[in-house]
C-alpha cells in the first residue's frame, strides 16, 4: 500500500534534498563581503552589485515559476543549475588587476545568480511535491521538509566553517606545513579556493537536475513535456495572471502570504546585520564566524518541532505563537545585552526556520499543482519586496538618528555615532512589528471572514 512506502524511497525526493543542499552551501558565504573587495571592489561597487542581484531576483521570481509551470519544473531547473555553474565559472577564473573587467565579469556573475535563486526558488519544492502526489504520499512533505532542513544545516554549517579556513592563507599554510609541503599560498590564491569548492557543488547541482523528472500531475493529468518557446513564455503570462487572481481570492493562501511575508522580511533584516549587532554586544569579530556555523545547526532540531506542531496545531495558533516569539525577539535585541545579547539572535533564526517552513507547508497544501511553482514564486516575490523595503525604511532610520546625534552630541566621535545611531535604529523594529501584525491581522480576519478555513487546511 502506498502509505507504507517511505518518501525517500522516491528518486525525485532524494534528489531534492541533494539539490537544496549543493545550491545552498557555498563555501564563500561568510567571507562574502571581503571576498568582493580582496578582488579589487570598491564598497560602492559592491552595493551597486547586491543592488543588481536583488533587482534581477525581483524581476525574476514570478514569470520563472509560472514558466516552470508551463515547459516543466525538471527543465527550469537544469537550466537554474546552468545558470550557477555559470556564474562560478566566472569568478573561479576572472584574472586580476583590470578593476573594470573585474566589476563587469562580477556584475554578469550577479545577474546569473539572480536568475538562479528566482529560478529555484518554487520550482523544485512543486517537482518534490508533486512527486509526492503521484505517489500518494502528499501527507509526508513536513516530513520531507524536516529531513531537508536538517541536511541543508548541517551542510551550512561544514561550507561555512571549512570556507572561512580555507580563506586565510595563514590557515592554509599551516595545514601545508603540516602536511609536509611549503606553506607558500598567498591571499590572491587562498580567496578562491571557497570559489572552487562551490563550483564543485554547482556541477554536482546540475547532475541533480539532469538525473530528476516532471512527475505526473494528478491534478492536471498527463501532460506533455514543453519546450521553451515564444508559445511557453505567453502561457506563462496568462498563467502569472490567473495564479495572481487566485491568490487574491483565496482567503486561506493570501493570508499564509501575508503572515509569512511579516515575520520573514523583519527576521531577515536583523540578519543582516549581525555583524554588527555582535559587535554592539562586545562580542570579538574572531567569534562571528563560529557562532553563524553554529546557529546553522538549529536547522537540524527546529524543523522536526515545526512538524510537530502543524500536525496538531491549527495556522492561526501558529501565527499567534509566531507573532509572540518575533515580538519577544525583537524586545531582547533592542536590549543590547553584552555577551548575551547573542542569546535572541538564536531566537531569530529558529523564527526564520519556522516561517520557511509552515509557508511551504500551509501553500503547498492548498494550491494545484497546475499552478503550484508560480504560486510559491508570488510568495518569494512578497518576501523580497518586503526585505527590500525594511531596509530601505532602515537606511532613513539611521541616516536621520545620526544626524540628530550629531547635533546633540558634537563632540561625539563617527564611531560613538554609529553605534548610537545603529542601537536606536533598532529599537524601532518592535513597534513596526506591532503595527503590521496588527494591520495584517485585521485584514486577514476580514477576509477570512471568521470562517472554518482554519480548521479544514491545519
Amino acid at each position: 500500500m502506498s502509505h507504507t512506502i517511505s518518501p525517500f524511497s522516491l528518486k525525485n525526493i532524494r534528489l531534492f534534498i541533494l539539490l537544496r543542499i549543493c545550491f545552498n552551501a557555498r563555501f564563500y558565504y561568510p567571507v562574502f563581503t571581503v571576498l568582493f573587495l580582496d578582488f579589487g571592489l570598491s564598497l560602492e561597487q559592491f552595493a551597486i552589485l547586491n543592488a543588481v542581484w536583488a533587482a534581477t531576483i525581483v524581476l525574476a521570481e514570478v514569470p520563472s515559476g509560472a514558466l516552470a509551470d508551463v515547459i516543466g519544473r525538471r527543465q527550469l531547473l537544469i537550466l537554474t543549475s546552468i545558470f550557477m555553474l555559470s556564474e562560478m565559472i566566472l569568478i573561479s577564473f576572472v584574472p586580476l588587476g583590470d578593476v573594470h573587467i573585474i566589476f563587469w565579469v562580477f556584475l554578469v556573475n550577479r545577474i546569473l545568480s539572480g536568475l538562479a535563486e528566482a529560478m529555484a526558488s518554487g520550482a523544485d519544492e512543486a517537482l518534490a511535491y508533486d512527486t509526492l502526489v503521484e505517489a500518494g504520499l502528499e501527507a509526508n512533505w513536513p516530513h520531507v521538509l524536516e529531513v531537508q532542513m536538517r541536511w541543508k544545516a548541517v551542510a551550512a554549517f561544514i561550507s561555512m566553517t571549512v570556507g572561512a579556513l580555507l580563506y586565510d592563507p595563514d590557515m592554509v599554510n599551516r595545514f601545508l606545513v603540516f602536511l609536509g609541503g611549503s606553506g607558500q599560498v598567498v591571499q590572491q590564491q587562498s580567496m578562491r579556493f571557497p570559489i572552487y569548492l562551490t563550483l564543485v557543488l554547482a556541477i554536482f547541482s546540475l547532475l541533480c537536475t539532469l538525473l530528476m523528472r516532471d512527475p505526473l500531475q494528478k491534478e492536471g493529468g498527463n501532460r506533455e513535456q514543453r519546450s521553451f518557446s515564444l508559445k511557453a513564455v505567453a502561457a506563462a503570462g496568462r498563467k502569472t495572471f490567473d495564479a495572481g487572481r487566485w491568490i487574491l481570492s483565496t482567503p486561506f493562501v493570501l493570508a499564509v502570504i501575508l503572515f509569512g511575508m511579516s515575520y520573514d522580511h523583519i527576521l531577515r533584516m536583523v540578519v543582516t546585520m549581525t555583524s554588527e549587532y555582535f559587535r554592539q554586544v562586545d562580542l570579538p569579530d574572531a567569534s562571528f564566524g563560529i557562532i553563524g556555523a553554529s546557529m546553522s545547526l538549529l536547522g537540524i532540531f527546529v524543523p522536526r518541532l515545526a512538524r510537530f506542531m502543524a500536525a496538531r496545531y491549527a495556522p492561526v495558533h501558529i501565527a499567534a505563537f509566531l507573532a509572540l516569539l518575533s515580538l519577544f525577539t525583537l524586545w531582547a535585541l533592542q536590549l543590547f545585552i553584552p555577551y548575551w545579547g547573542v542569546l535572541p539572535m538564536l531566537f531569530v533564526y529558529t523564527g526564520m526556520i519556522f516561517t520557511s517552513f509552515f509557508s511551504s507547508h500551509y501553500l503547498n497544501r492548498a494550491t494545484s499543482s497546475d499552478r503550484r511553482a508560480t504560486v510559491l514564486s508570488f510568495k518569494g516575490l512578497a518576501f523580497n519586496l518586503a526585505y527590500g523595503m525594511i531596509g530601505v525604511l532602515f537606511a532613513g532610520w539611521v541616516r536621520g538618528l545620526r544626524e540628530s546625534t550629531q547635533i546633540l552630541h558634537p563632540d561625539w566621535s563617527e564611531k560613538l555615532v554609529s553605534a548610537q545611531s545603529f542601537q536606536e535604529g533598532m529599537s524601532y523594529f518592535l513597534p513596526y512589528t506591532v503595527i503590521l501584525l496588527l494591520a495584517v491581522g485585521f485584514v486577514s480576519a476580514r477576509i477570512l471572514r471568521f470562517s472554518t478555513i482554519y480548521k479544514e487546511k491545519g
